[in-house]
């Protein structure tokens, strides 16, 4: 997944980050300062017209979200903190999607030449899509266990993530950025006693979660909050003057602001909050939640399939897996039922061989090395950006998702696939070479470098669907089979394990969203189906809960793909050249299903000279 929250696996459609799988999503900020003006495309080039649209989307998108910016690695905007949950704030977004799409819907995209066109597409999906979901009430649910400004604030002062902390001016740009983490506990707060008013309110589990992550912040002592981590890092090179002056500065920014924040928001959300949080799983019952989630289901898979249509699709594909996995049962000569199989691998000794967190990276990065010289007979480029593989930070251990976050365009900063270790002890090994085909090479790290070092336009290279991307990632862990990494029944078991794991989120996603599930009823369908660790099952259908429709993509996007490398495999036969097809997927970088199947259609069409 790519992550964004300062990390975000997963990113919606609209978030409009160029980082990867699942972490908490950082939302579209906005932001009051006055809009450029809209292109005309009758004083210039259609070409040119759309060029400057995509710049000014990009610049203004910059001002809207200031951590976007720093995501991207540009450094301007480093010191910036935009509070999107203002009501201002949502107006001047709405104004910029409003403005773009006008501006789109005055260019003849028949004028245009192929890049372009597809370039118009990405921009008037993405503003409609975020148009639409501007007329929805999400702003009044702005905080849960799995995405919040709180987690990411503490996460961007981690100092291993994408805030920089190698100058003065890096630190004290942060130290001002910071500054407007009170102003937003203010508006979530505001918020959510709207959505009390509404019944619009977040299970009341998953601000218990909540909760216990507050926790932490609240200290007593400066030098123990997550925000002070920067001063235990300072640079060797820093004068003792300077040392002085920013160990001072963060230690009064974190007692008289960001502890008092953090203790205002636990407060309003034990004492006002909880007490009014509603009990059940998914949105099914509350208010307008049936249009609501189907805006999900569209905006996360970029189809129009509904969530009925991706329930049934998601049932078909959990038979489809069991019986696969029934065959490996067979292989490994298994003395017992499928369920009972399921039920070994977690208990398996000889599948967790780990005592440490250093060794199960280590164990990662010798499956690196494994793939690395695999890759040039199923890819034509491959990205220049080096790859590195790291623990999951503390504070998000707990609750994150492994997860991939995209290296700085300038080298400086490589990509990275965190992986979550929460105990060594019962890390288990069968999932893992699945699951660096996916995060790592040539799964996120392909799609997202080979995009930001192809050229492309900025706004086509910083635009994200999740369908696209982490379909990409999971047809990546399909890849193992044709590199022969899977030769190991276990691990070709854990792949089928992490497909099934996401045919699974289909059907309880939609369950529980739209069918009126309970979270114990997609907990039990997800034991019976898949196995595993009650902990790690209660876990995932906590995160479906607490982000509704964002798990539907990674399979969906995924079927999409395969449906059109069989489509070119049936249309050209001995011409399907696999590195080519690889190339056309990735070469334009992220796009909406409908857009890449297209696109796909076009190169097959153009190598047959007949329509399809």
């Amino acid at each position: 997944m790519i992550a964004a929250k300062a990390r975000v696996s997963c990113l919606t459609a609209t978030a409009f980050l160029s980082v990867v799988c699942v972490a908490p999503i950082i939302v579209l900020f906005a932001l009051s300062t006055a809009h450029a003006q809209t292109p005309s495309p009758n004083s210039v080039a259609p070409n040119a017209a759309l060029a400057a649209l995509g710049e000014r989307y990009v610049e203004q998108g910059f001002a809207l979200n200031p951590l976007r910016a720093t995501f991207l690695g540009d450094a301007r905007f480093n010191d910036k903190f935009v509070n999107e949950l203002t009501p201002t704030a949502r107006a001047n977004d709405r104004q910029l999607q409003n403005e773009t799409v006008a501006g789109l819907n005055k260019l003849d995209a028949a004028t245009l030449s192929a890049p372009d066109q597809l370039t118009h597409a990405v921009m008037l999906h993405r503003a409609q899509t975020r148009l639409e979901e501007l007329g929805f009430d999400f702003h009044l649910t702005p905080i849960t266990q799995f995405g919040s400004m709180p987690l990411t604030m503490v996460q961007l002062a981690s100092t291993e993530g994408v805030q920089p902390f190698r100058t003065t001016a890096d630190y004290e740009a942060f130290l001002q950025r910071v500054n407007g983490f009170p102003g937003w506990v203010d508006s979530a707060i505001a918020n959510m006693l709207e959505g009390i008013a509404k019944n619009i309110v977040t299970p009341k589990l998953l601000i218990a979660h909540v909760l216990k992550q507050l926790k932490t912040q609240m200290v007593t002592d400066p030098t123990q909050s997550g925000i002070y981590r920067p001063i235990t890092k300072l640079p060797a090179n820093f004068s003792e003057a300077d040392r002085l002056r920013l160990a001072l500065a963060y230690r009064s920014m974190i007692e008289t602001k960001i502890t008092p924040a953090f203790s205002k928001l636990y407060q309003f959300l034990e004492t006002e909050y909880l007490p009014k949080a509603r009990d059940t799983a998914g949105l099914a019952g509350t208010p307008n939640a049936a249009a609501k989630y189907a805006f999900r289901a569209r905006e996360s898979t970029t189809t129009a399939l509904t969530p009925d249509e991706i329930h049934q699709i998601g049932l078909g594909e959990v038979a489809r897996i069991g019986t696969e996995m029934e065959k490996v049962r067979i292989r490994v000569d298994f003395k017992g039922d499928l369920q009972a199989f399921l039920a070994s691998i977690p208990v398996n000794p000889a599948l967790t061989p780990f005592k440490t967190e250093t060794e199960v990276i280590n164990a990662y990065k010798v499956i690196q090395r494994r793939v690395e010289p695999l890759l040039d007979k199923l890819f034509l480029r491959q990205p220049r950006a080096a790859l590195d593989i790291r623990p999951e930070p503390e504070i998000t251990k707990a609750t994150a998702a492994a997860h991939y976050n995209v290296g700085a365009p300038d080298g400086s900063r490589p990509g990275i696939f965190y992986a979550p270790v929460r105990n060594p002890l019962t890390y288990t090994s069968p999932k893992m070479t699945a699951l660096f085909l996916h995060e790592g090479l040539p799964g996120h790290h392909f799609e997202v470098s080979l995009a930001q070092e192809s050229g492309l336009s900025r706004v086509r290279r910083y635009s994200r669907f999740t369908a696209y991307g982490e379909g990409w990632g999971l047809y990546a862990e399909s890849l193992g089979n044709e590199m022969g990494v899977y030769n190991d029944p276990y691990q070709y078991m854990g792949r089928l394990l992490s497909e099934m794991h996401r045919a699974i989120r289909l059907v309880v996603d939609t369950g529980m969203h739209a069918k009126g599930w309970s979270r114990e009823q997609a907990i039990e369908y997800s034991l019976e189906n898949e196995g595993g660790r009650l902990a790690d099952q209660v876990q995932e259908i906590e995160r479906y809960m607490a982000i509704p429709g964002q798990a539907l993509a990674y399979k969906i996007g995924e079927l999409k793909i395969w449906e059109l490398r069989r489509l070119g495999e049936k249309k050209l036969g001995p011409k399907f050249d696999l590195r080519a097809f690889h190339n056309e997927l990735l070469k334009d970088g992220n796009l909406p299903l409908g857009v890449l199947e297209q696109k796909i259609t076009q190169w097959i069409v153009a190598q047959t000279g007949t329509i399809l």
